[in-house]
């Protein structure tokens, strides 16, 4: 925990999370642009190659925000001998243009997507099975982010490192409070209620109550999910009663509302203002900064019938079908996120606060090796879900998240949205899968 930690300017590599999925093809194809990194000459069997006949190979990244991440990229980038490796940095809209990109001949040959490539991609045959790369090491892989980029089979994409979201409690509060760290849903209701007093607030879901962040976690905690399999997942009972929890701490006024600084960043939980925060891995550092040993960690709370749950999310390298050497292509993803164990570490924790994707590696990880960020790291292995299914498109993403801001800051009746929901998400499964 004693890394210095590097602000970051923009959601990036937290993005992921936060958005509950990916967007869709929305931008017309000029939007990506010319500068795709490919160049050089065309060889024989149609691959790009240098002027010494070795592969050229175009890798995309969105633009982190965290200082020291695009130098090493660039670095891994250079220390492939194989082939000519040029990494772009695309700021701006990166999934759409990206995606768009695909159905070109100007882009990328290896891209990063948010939790992998979309159903889209993958049955439109944009992105190439990658799962022969893995060998004997998949299931050292973090299973829900295997899981989540798996369809038919195949895995279409490495992922590169993991990102979490955690509630994080200031100990001397609860203490002062005789309060327990919660464990079950109504322990959390109570605990928020006991826990608001004069200016500070039990709790801190982000400025819309948590209508963006925990519906996932709260139908994990319910037993239930987004989907099941290939149906809707949930319109079962229970999802109704665990919803309007979060309708609940609103009207309790229970949730700290209106900050500066959304949920991703840590302000409320540091300043005082709240005694509990949901947030991500990545805001560690700088809550120990300002409050040293004074914070523990836990997973959002299970209700009767389901579990304790984390989100789980990470970019994962794929490769394009266009590409100009598939096979080069895919051995350079191979080489840098499967067989680099020590450029995995370095990218995972040294320019910000992540989980290697490689659980063996997280032991090797000094900063993850005890206290909070240990108690995280082993949330995931157990509790961890894939934030979003594959099969979650971006249109029912759309439809959940205006529900869940119906249910929560309007006070609208869970199971008459739940209904209403149903077939909307029914009509993308048909769409994605028919």
């Amino acid at each position: 925990m004693a890394r210095p930690h590097r602000p970051l300017p923009s959601l990036s590599r937290r993005r992921v999370l936060a958005l509950g999925g990916v967007g869709a093809l929305g931008a017309s194809l000029a939007a990506c642009g010319d500068n795709t990194g490919r160049g050089g000459s065309t060889g024989p069997d149609g691959a790009g190659s240098s002027g010494g006949g070795r592969p050229r190979i175009a890798q995309w990244y969105h633009q982190y925000g965290e200082a020291g991440t695009q130098e090493a990229v660039e670095r891994y980038a250079a220390d492939y001998e194989p082939a000519d490796v040029t990494v772009s940095w695309k700021p701006g809209d990166y999934d759409q243009s990206t995606a768009a990109s695909l159905l070109t001949d100007s882009g990328p040959d290896v891209f990063e997507y948010g939790n992998g490539p979309t159903i889209d991609m993958i049955r439109g045959d944009q992105v190439a099975d990658l799962t022969d790369l893995f060998g004997d090491t998949l299931d050292d892989f973090t299973p829900s982010l295997i899981e989540r980029m798996t369809y038919d089979g195949k895995v279409w994409a490495v992922p590169q490192v993991v990102d979490t979201q955690v509630l994080v409690y200031r100990r001397s509060l609860l203490e002062q409070a005789g309060i327990e760290p919660p464990q079950q849903i109504s322990e959390l209701v109570e605990a928020a209620r006991e826990l608001t007093r004069d200016d500070v607030k039990g709790l801190f879901l982000g400025n819309d109550g948590g209508a963006g962040l925990l519906g996932g976690p709260m139908l994990w905690a319910a037993g239930l999910d987004y989907l099941d399999g290939e149906q809707v997942g949930f319109d079962s009972a229970g999802a109704p009663e665990a919803l309007s929890v979060l309708r609940t701490l609103w009207t309790d006024e229970t949730v700290l509302l209106g900050q500066a600084k959304d949920w991703f960043d840590p302000d409320a939980l540091t300043s005082g203002r709240a005694a509990m925060q949901w947030t991500g891995l990545w805001t560690f550092p700088m809550i120990a900064e300002a409050l040293g040993d004074d914070f523990g960690v836990i997973p959002w709370p299970a209700m009767e019938g389901g579990a304790p749950s984390v989100p789980v999310g990470a970019y994962g390298s794929c490769v394009s079908t266009r590409a100009r050497d598939v096979q080069a292509a895919q051995d350079f993803v191979r080489w840098l996120w499967i067989e680099q164990t020590d450029k995995q570490l370095d990218f995972a924790t040294a320019y910000g606060f992540h989980l290697p994707s490689r659980t063996s590696l997280v032991p090797e990880a000094d900063v993850l090796s005890s206290g909070p960020a240990a108690d995280a790291a082993g949330y995931v292995a157990e509790h961890g879900h894939a934030q979003t299914p594959l099969l979650w498109t971006p249109q029912s993403a759309t439809a959940w998240s205006d529900m869940m801001n119906r249910i929560v800051r309007d006070g609208a009746d869970p199971q008459a949205e739940l209904d209403a929901l149903v077939p909307v998400v029914e009509a993308e499964l048909e769409r994605v899968t028919g």
